[in-house]
This record gives structure tokens, sequence and C-alpha cells, in this order.
């Protein structure tokens, strides 16, 4: 009886819900049910929402998609979102060294700051205008309050716009449905790393509520760094002023908070994550920095109603979103430190500065759904998003020389009046989308998009895609699918000023990518599933740094760069028993630049993932996974060595306990202490031994539910 409620409830406000999932900024994709209710009524991580707007199943999607829930999270022993998106095919978690900041690299996609996928929460975007990302100062995304993760590989700018270029990433957070009752827990790891967390679920009055707090801390991993960027001043000026061979400084300390609240037809969500007193990681301009220290704070609200059926053909829905963010310098960054020498002078208190930005991000969006054509679903959706960085200040004690070196100034100084590395600036955007899914034959399914997005500041852009779906027998479904993405050049590579080396230009057109991706589904017995697919991709107007015409003057952005890549995914799962799981990966790609006709670099050529899961007596599991990183080539004009393969093995060991009972969970990450490295960026000359990743962690954690 419990769970006939429970899935009525699910049906309920997943109606409410999924509707808006076909809006740029208006995804709302929660499924409300615990995980086994879930597994009831949408077979768990076999369906997926974030491919068309509607929940289907993954084998029938129109995309290649990986569906990641709370209880894969869970058997992983993972504790933050990055080690769960290295177990997704073709996805892998490369690292800057500014700030230690993830960068997700999809299919040989990458860049300094990886704006080409974009990320969701709940549905909504998290950009960060400066840069084009999710934000620099980022510093880890918790998992406890996680109700599943929708990952798509390939173009989305048909459905979601900009940055859905190489991929999109939806976070879906726990609703009323997930967190019944109460939750407490707390964990402990290596590196002092402490958190605490309460959420909780139920009713207050005729709303749905679901709360979740969360508080923590680490001094992060603190490898050493063999030689940086001073070192190699050093060697050119004769000084002494690295503080290399150093540690990392990746220490940092955090709050989250999720408020979500249903009445009828409407959904409110607030969100809020601060990181402060955080760490440079190897240092902002890739020099160790002990002393630097920043914050970032992130609130997103978002108000939406949805009426699926408002008539018998008619489903409507609208959202209002926004999202406050701000990163500031608490302690003014050492760029380089105490000592070093230029040709334009000597810095004997070090190079410091502190740039700090601030923004304010609206997004309105509706939507129209009607299916009163025979075998046809269609949708028409509108939007406008207005994308403001108010403000940005910057304090420094130097200014630059035409060819990008720095000259000391006697005092650091606010020089955001005078020579500012970015001006206010403000963004406005309109789009129009039409969806239809037609089923025009039995067995067959063609799903066609498209749409239209006008720019304030470089005017529009239209992204296409077709999806054709075929059921070729009841165990085997196979996809041919294509569509156009693009993104739109960041703030920062526009209207960038005072810094020489890399000089803003407001001429930028937005990058553009076409993808063509032939995918089979075999269902190979009741219990086991196999997916292959086979993609290729060609990038255009690459936006690059490229130095200006006149020696001596710097360097302007400007679309400078075509990339090519072909590749394979495979993936399968297998319930050997129904107390043994399996599952597994292999990705293989192969990126090149049309310019150079090279390696496009970072990325591994080679990925293969493997996890067993074994639940043994009762309520005990024991997991073990292997990832294995290989093939990882430098970029052109890179003169070091391709960067070594490594292998990681982690394992847990966890408690699956009911209600009022504890739960415990031991989790060993890269048991065998591997030495993972990442990629430094060409040509290699700031961190030539590249960027050491954390040896071997361990962390217990105990929860209890009431």
């Amino acid at each position: 009886m419990l769970k006939a409620l429970s899935a009525h409830r699910l049906y309920r406000t997943a109606a409410l819900t999924l509707p808006l999932l076909a809006i740029h900024g208006t995804v709302h994709a929660d499924p409300v049910s615990e995980e086994d209710e879930l597994a009831l009524v949408y077979g768990a991580s076999d369906s997926v929402s974030i491919a068309t707007g509607n929940l289907q199943t993954l084998r029938r999607a129109p995309a290649v998609a990986t569906v990641i829930t709370a209880a894969d999270i869970a058997a992983m022993g993972a504790t933050d979102l990055d080690q769960v998106l290295e177990s997704v095919p073709g996805v892998h978690v490369n690292r800057t060294p500014n700030s230690n900041s993830p960068l997700y690299v999809v299919r040989g996609i990458v860049s300094a700051y990886t704006p080409q996928i974009l990320m969701l929460q709940n549905g909504v975007p998290i950009t960060t205008s400066y840069v084009g990302n999710k934000g620099n100062i980022w510093a880890g995304y918790p998992v406890e309050h996680i109700a599943r993760i929708e990952i798509i590989r390939g173009p989305g700018s048909a459905l979601y716009g900009s940055d859905a270029y190489s991929g999109v990433i939806n976070i879906i957070t726990k609703g009323p449905g997930e967190v019944l009752g109460t939750e407490v827990g707390a964990r402990a790891g290596t590196f002092r790393s402490y958190d605490g967390w309460v959420q909780h679920g139920g009713k207050l009055g005729p709303v749905e509520v679901a709360a979740y707090l969360r508080v923590g801390q680490t001094d992060g991993s603190d490898r050493i760094v063999e030689a940086d960027a001073q070192s190699r001043n050093d060697a050119l000026f004769k000084t002494h002023a690295s503080l290399a061979p150093g540690r990392l400084n990746n220490q940092y300390k955090a709050i989250d908070g999720n408020l979500d609240l249903i009445y009828g037809q409407w959904r409110a969500r607030l969100g809020y994550k601060k990181r402060y007193d955080m760490g440079t990681g190897a240092g902002i301009a890739s020099a160790l920095d002990p002393l630097g220290r920043q914050q970032s704070e992130r609130i997103t609200g978002t108000l939406a109603w949805a009426e699926p059926q408002l008539t018998r053909d008619w489903g409507l829905g609208a959202s209002l979103s926004s999202q406050q963010y701000s990163q500031e310098v608490s302690a003014i960054y050492q760029l380089l430190p105490p000592g070093l020498t230029f040709p334009t002078g000597t810095f004997p208190n070090g190079m410091l500065g502190a740039p700090e930005t601030y923004e304010r991000n609206y997004r309105l969006a509706g939507y129209a759904d009607y299916s009163g054509w025979r075998d046809h679903h269609a949708r028409i959706g509108a939007g406008h998003d207005d994308l403001e960085l108010y403000r940005a200040q910057e304090f420094r004690n130097f200014n630059y020389a035409p060819n990008g070196t720095p000259i000391p100034l006697p005092a650091v100084i606010d020089v955001t009046n005078t020579t500012p590395f970015m001006r206010p600036q403000r963004r406005k955007v309109d789009y129009l989308y039409l969806q239809d899914e037609w089923n025009f034959a039995t067995d067959w399914n063609l799903t066609a998009g498209i749409r239209h997005d006008h720019y304030s500041d470089f005017g529009g852009t239209t992204n296409p895609r077709l999806a054709l779906v075929w059921d070729a027998s009841f165990d085997l479904t196979a996809k041919l699918l294509y569509g156009r993405a693009f993104r739109a050049p960041a703030f920062l590579e526009s209207y960038g000023i005072s810094n020489p080396v890399a000089l803003g230009n407001p001429n930028l057109k937005p990058e553009r990518n076409a993808t063509t991706e032939m995918s089979f589904n075999w269902q190979a017995r009741t219990d086991a599933t196999v997916n292959l697919t086979f993609y290729r991709y060609d990038m255009k107007d690459i936006i690059r740094t490229v130095v200006n015409p006149v020696p001596g003057t710097g360097a302007t952005y400007a679309n400078a760069g075509d990339q090519r890549g072909h590749g394979v995914e495979l993936e399968s799962s297998w319930n050997v028993t129904r107390d043994l799981h399996l599952s597994g990966n292999y990705a293989w790609q192969r990126s090149t630049d049309q310019t150079t006709h090279t390696d496009a670099g970072y990325a591994p050529r080679q990925h293969a993932y493997g996890r067993a899961d074994w639940s043994y007596a009762n309520g005990y599991q024991a997991g073990a996974q292997l990832n294995w990183v290989a093939g990882r080539e430098r970029a052109f004009g890179d003169a070091r060595p391709a960067i070594a393969d490594y292998t990681t093995v982690d394992l847990t060991l966890a408690t699956r306990n009911g209600r009022n009972q504890w739960n415990f969970a031991l989790a060993l990450r890269n048991a065998f202490n591997a030495d993972v490295r990442e990629p430094s960026p060409a040509p290699g000359l700031t961190l030539p031994h590249d960027l050491p990743m954390a040896p071997r962690t361990i962390s217990l954690q105990a929860s209890y539910k009431m």
C-alpha cells in the first residue's frame, strides 16, 4: 500500500515537473521517489529526461546518454561529483593549476577553462559569464543530496543553447519524495577532511518540503610540485625566488544548502554554494602561493509552474530563475613570489594581485506542448536571458609593458577605474525553439528540433538536430544522430582589456561544432546490456589567443582554430546474480588540430572503467572499481614526452540498513598509491612535471535516517 501511494505521488509530481525539461534554463526532471521506487516506476538508471524533455528509456532516447543514480553514487563510495563523472564513458576529469579546478573533458574536447560543456542544476544553467564555465573557484560538489545525474555526450544546443557543445551534465537534487524523514551524516578522511550534513523531507501543511545543509573543510592534497613558473624565471634572470619544490595549496571550507518546495502546480527551489578560505592550487599564475586565499558564493533560485494537461492536447509551463555569483580574494594572491626580477624591475614583496567579479543572471522561459496530431508530440518554447557582470574590481602592485611583462609599482593599488582586467558587461539573449517527436512507422521514431538564439553583442545563431531511432528487434535498438552546437564567447574572451598577453576581442564569433553519432543498444539477456557508439565531430572557429601582428604587443583572442575528432564508446552492465553486479566501459578517441595536423592534446586516447558491486550477508555491500587512463599526447609546441598512463583502484565497504538505523561506509581511493598526474598547459614551461593528483586516501562516513 505504501509503495502504491508513493508511486502515485511520483507520477503526479513528475507530471508537473517533466514538461519543463525542454526549456533552456527551466529543466525540471526530478523523479520523486526513493531509489527502490524509482526502479519500480522508472527503471532506475534505465530512463533519461534531458534528451527531449520527456521521460524516456535510455534505449529509445534520441541521444547518447548516461544516468547515474543515488544508489550508484553510494556503491562507488564517491564523496564528490568529480569522482562520479570519471565513471562516464568518454568523460575524463582533468585539472587546472589555477585553483585545482576540474575540467570536464568530453570526447577529447578540452581548453583552458572547458566552457564547452553545459552544467545544469535541476535543469538550470550554472554557467558564469566571466570565463563561460561553472566558475573557476569550484572546490567540489557534494553528492549526499543528489538523486541522479543525467549526462548527454554530444551536442545539445538545439534544446539548451550555448555551451551544450561537447555535452550536458544535469545534476538533479533530492526532492520531497526522495528524502522522506530526516537524515544526519558525518564523514572524516585524509588531509584533515571533515563534513557534516542534515537533510529532511516531509510536508508543511499542503506544501511538500525538502531541505539540505552541509558544512565541511579540508586541507586538500598537498603533493609536492618539483618546479613551477618561477623556477623558469629564476633560470632566466639568475634569481632564487621560487618556492618549488613545495606543496600544493588545495585547502578550502564549504557550505552547501538547498530548499525545495512543491505546492500544487508550483515548484520553488533555492540553492546556496559557498567556498571560502580556499587555496590557489598550484598558483593562479602556476607559481606556488601559500598565502593567497579566495572565495566564491553562488545563490540560485527557480520558480516554476506547469500544467501538463491544460486541455486534452495542450500543456503549458513557465519558469523564472536567477543566479547570483561572486569570486572574491580574501587574502591577496601572490602571483609570483618575493624576490622575482624581470627586465622591467624587481618585486621585493612578490607580484601581488586581487581580481574580483560579481555576476547576476536572470532567465525567463515558457513552453507549449501539443499532442493532438496523430503520432506526433510537438513543443514550442521561447525565453529571455539577462546575463550581467555588474562589478569587476582589481588591486595589484604592477602594470604591464606592451609585450605583457609586468612592471613593478611601489605598492598595491586599486586599478579598477584605470587599467582593470575587465569592466562591467551585460548580455541579453532571446531564443525560440521547435521540437517534434514523430513515430512515423512501427518501431521507428524521428526527433527533429531547431533553435535560434539572438545575442545582443554578436548576433544570432541557429542550431538543428535530427535523431532517428529504430527498434530493430525486441532486444536491439539502433540510433542515427546529427546535431550542431555553439559556444558563445565568454566575457573574458570578448572584453578583457588590461592583460596584453590575452586581450579581449569584441568581434569574436561563437565556436561551432557538428557531430554525427551512430549508436546500438543491445539487451544481450534479461540481466545484461551492451551499448556501442561511434561518433565524429567537426569544430570550427575555436577561440584561442593569437600573437598580435606587431611584435612585442602581446596576443588577442580570435576565432583561430579547427579540430576534428572521432571515436568509439563501449559500455556494458550485467547483473550476474541477485547479489553481484558488474559494469564497465571503454572509450577510444582521436582528436586532431586542423591547424597543426597534430593531436589536440591533453585528453586520453584510451579510457577504461570497471566496477563490481557485491551485496553480502544482510545489509552489507562491498565494491571495487578500476580506472585506466592512457594515451595522453602533448599539444603542439610542447616538447615533453607524452604524459604517463595510470591505473587507480578504489575499494568500498558499506552497510545498507533501513530507517532508524545507522549506516557506515569506508572508502579507500587510489588504493595502490599510483602516481597520478594531469597535464599542465603547453608548452610546459610553467609546471614541467605536470600537476600531481591525490595519493591514497581514506574516508569513513556515518549516517542515520529517522
